[in-house]
């Protein structure tokens, strides 16, 4: 027989309670449930009283489904020969069939929620993959400059400070394929419109790009051309160089200038520069004057604004039409112009947010032709990881010291010996500062001819301070020797905003 439900004597029993849990005893008595029956032979007197005792045993204050007031609600059955006695839920607890239906749909939406799990998983990892094959791919690698510059190795300086790193930039003025709008394409030939030679400190703590002047005039050894025949050794204009051989004739002509050993190289068209400055969403310069030059395509107003990648190629590029036209003006302009790349770059935070580094990522691999030391994403990913926690007041942009050419007023020539102790301070990895112009030459603004001069000493923590301590050959604190004065050349860092200058 089921083990019915019944309610406590005195209570009526809840409707709905009822329907959903089991049926009453036919005749309502606590008694039936346990196949008891009423003793006739007890007193009338003690009649109440028993009733009350055995209704408070039927139904206890903590029996399940006992409810406020003594009241006990019906509930599910276990089904036939299920007895609490044996170690199964009660009735009306809420277990049974119903309880291992329950764990069987969460197992159930467990199961499928790891599945789904796995899947985004896979296809996160997938995606990634995708995007960094694409990346990588997007990378053009020169292994003709790199067979080059092997074969000339044993003329070539070696590296003297170990991990220190100096990669050769250069931007190419090929006006080919989609370049050709810029100008005139004569047959393919191409210069190098701009020329960096950027210097990373061993304990990433100071990024110097120096500016080599494309009119400067330069000892270009002999190089082999694209036609497979070779050039003779000259003294001519720098980018001629690039013209003669490339980017292995670029190299070794730099190499041979400053006897700083060229770890890598990048080569960077119009476009892939255009690409850069949209990717970051465009920069902001400052601009004393209005500019209207139809040959760089560029029409800007005076003030603070922000360049698109068009723009900004037209500002870097532009000549005749700012300032007085010279080649040092518009290199000035270009440093200034990237220490603010660089500057929106980091202060954005960029290199911390995929979802703003990919385009970044995506516009640069596209535009850059590099070694194969760097030809992949995992190389340029170290590369721009060393450089993140460079302070952007030591990335420092400056440009060889040079003068107008006694034999041509329209070319440059290296001013000595400030050129010569500028390479040795990066071949030898020593600290180095920049100014801008007015401040390096006094507050007279004459030039003092050879963009140099040493007024700061520098610690051993690579702190700059006046060089007002002990003269050269000294001793300072505790009979150490003074730190040596620290070269200061005409310049900015990333750091500098242009509009407050």
């Amino acid at each position: 027989m089921d083990a019915d439900v019944t309610e406590s004597g005195g209570t009526p029993a809840d409707p709905d309670d009822s329907a959903a849990g089991g049926d009453e005893t036919p005749d309502g008595s606590p008694h039936a449930e346990r196949g008891e029956k009423p003793a006739p032979e007890i007193a009338s007197e003690n009649a109440a009283q028993d009733a009350s005792e055995r209704a408070s045993q039927d139904t206890p204050a903590s029996a399940p489904g006992s409810a406020p007031g003594g009241e006990t609600r019906s509930g599910p059955r276990n089904g036939p020969g299920d007895d609490s006695s044996n170690g199964s839920p009660p009735a009306g607890s809420g277990r049974g069939p119903a309880l291992d239906t329950t764990v069987r749909r969460k197992r159930h939406w467990l199961r499928w929620t790891a599945l789904g799990a796995s899947f985004v998983v896979l296809v996160a990892a997938g995606t990634g993959w995708w995007l960094y094959k694409k990346l990588d791919g997007n990378i053009r690698t020169d292994t003709s400059a790199a067979a080059e510059l092997k074969a000339y190795e044993k003329e070539r300086p070696a590296s003297v400070v170990h991990d220190a790193e100096n990669i050769l930039l250069i931007g190419s003025d090929s006006r080919a394929g989609d370049n050709r709008k810029y100008g005139r394409d004569d047959g393919g030939s191409q210069r190098s419109d701009t020329t960096i030679l950027l210097h990373l400190a061993a304990n990433r703590k100071s990024a110097t790009a120096m500016s080599i002047p494309r009119d400067l005039m330069a000892n270009i050894p002999a190089c082999h051309k694209p036609d497979k025949t070779s050039s003779k050794p000259q003294f001519a204009q720098f980018n001629w160089a690039f013209e003669f051989g490339g980017t292995a004739c670029t190299i070794r002509t730099v190499e041979k200038m400053t006897g700083v050993r060229i770890d890598h190289y990048m080569v960077v068209d119009f476009n892939g520069f255009k690409d850069m400055v949209d990717a970051v969403n465009g920069v902001e310069i400052c601009l004393k004057e209005p500019i209207n030059d139809t040959a760089a395509h560029l029409k800007l107003p005076s003030g603070r604004q922000k360049l698109d990648g068009e723009q900004a190629l037209g500002y870097v590029r532009v000549r005749k039409s700012i300032g007085n036209g010279s080649d040092t003006e518009r290199m000035d302009r270009q440093q200034q112009f990237l220490g603010a790349l660089v500057n929106k770059v980091q202060s954005n935070g960029v290199l911390l947010n995929p979802t703003r580094l990919y385009p970044v990522l995506d516009a640069a691999t596209k535009a850059l032709t590099t070694d194969p030391g760097l030809d992949t994403l995992k190389d340029l990913y170290e590369l721009v990881r060393g450089m993140r926690n460079v302070p952007t007041d030591k990335v420092q942009f400056l440009t060889v010291p040079r003068q107008p050419y006694a034999a041509n007023r329209n070319r440059d020539e290296l001013v000595q010996p400030a050129a010569d102790r500028l390479f040795k301070q990066l071949r030898d990895d020593k600290p180095l500062a920049v100014v801008p112009a007015d401040q390096l030459n006094g507050d007279d603004g004459k030039n003092n001819g050879d963009g140099e001069r040493s007024e700061h000493s520098q610690d051993e923590d690579g702190n700059s301070r006046s060089d007002k301590g002990p003269t050269d050959g000294e001793s300072g604190a505790a009979g150490a020797p003074a730190p040596s004065p620290t070269p200061t050349y005409s310049g900015n860092n990333a750091a500098t905003d242009l509009c407050k200058q």
